[in-house]
């Protein structure tokens, strides 16, 4: 009995698998060799937030089993952050701020990426928002080339079904 009360719900166990295949695919040596991302706490975030964004997005509007198993994964994805700024050392007394920042920089960039792929098939607007993110203006050549990536990765998602979502199954395609 006492097993049932504290056996996660499937949306949240399907969140938290979801997370659990999407940080593999932002942790791609190929993303940071091939593709050009810094390999720096500000690019590891950007990537995270990016495919975490794809799934989201996929899920959105798809009924209240999705709402929550997206809750559930943006969720899960927040307190990656937190146990990752714990890792580097922020003390707990600056934590709450920082993830206060990193929220609001994950919702400017849901917004901005939400703006680009209403814009499309013209992807300048995606490869202006990702120039000035994952790459900080830095190498902000190599923005259609991660754009490209982004294109392909959002499709592969939009073609595979609802249910294995869900379940907390998903696929990457290779970059």
């Amino acid at each position: 009995m006492l097993k049932g009360l504290f056996k996660p719900k499937p949306a949240q166990a399907a969140g938290q698998r979801l997370y659990a295949r999407t940080s593999p695919q932002a942790r791609l040596p190929a993303l940071y060799a091939e593709l050009g991302a810094p390999d720096t706490p500000e690019g590891r975030f950007e990537l995270f937030s990016l495919h975490v964004y794809l799934i989201l997005e996929r899920l959105k509007g798809q009924g209240p089993q999705a709402a929550e198993t997206a809750q559930a994964l943006f969720d899960t994805y927040a307190s990656a952050l937190d146990n990752a700024l714990r890792e580097l050392g922020v003390g707990d007394l600056s934590v709450g701020k920082r993830m206060r920042k990193l929220g609001e920089a994950f919702f400017g960039r849901v917004k901005s990426y939400e703006a680009a792929f209403a814009s499309l098939p013209d992807t300048g607007d995606l490869e202006a928002v990702i120039a000035r993110t994952v790459y900080a203006e830095a190498d902000a050549g190599r923005a259609a080339d991660m754009a490209a990536y982004v294109l392909k990765q959002r499709a592969a998602l939009a073609a595979q079904p609802l249910e294995g979502f869900l379940a907390g199954e998903v696929s990457w395609s290779a970059p």
